[in-house]
């Protein structure tokens, strides 16, 4: 669809003021329509449901032990490389999220 450049451009205030009340109310009962969208394709094989048996499953995860840079923070438990330190409570490190 070719578009002419040069043609004066309608605002949206033209659009409001230009329309008759009929018009717009012919067009909201357009868009409206009693029907539901329903995607074929989102099957309810596709859900995995809570609780559902993955005994057979096995995880295999690399654990790499604590590095001599690293820490484990006292509060979130989460391990963070040395720059994240920020104080010491009760013996424990403490990183810069959990101490702010």
């Amino acid at each position: 669809m070719a578009t002419d450049y040069d043609a004066p451009r309608r605002t949206e205030a033209d659009e409001l003021t230009g329309d008759s009340l009929e018009e717009l109310k012919a067009r909201r009962a357009e868009g409206a329509t009693g029907e539901v969208d329903v995607d074929e394709t989102d099957t309810a094989e596709s859900y995995e449901l809570p609780g559902a048996d993955l005994s057979g499953e096995e995880l295999t995860v690399r654990v790499v032990p604590e590095q001599d840079n690293e820490f484990t923070c006292g509060e979130c438990f989460l391990v963070h490389h040395r720059s994240r330190f920020a104080e010491e409570r009760d013996g424990m490190a403490i990183c810069v999220d959990c101490a702010g």
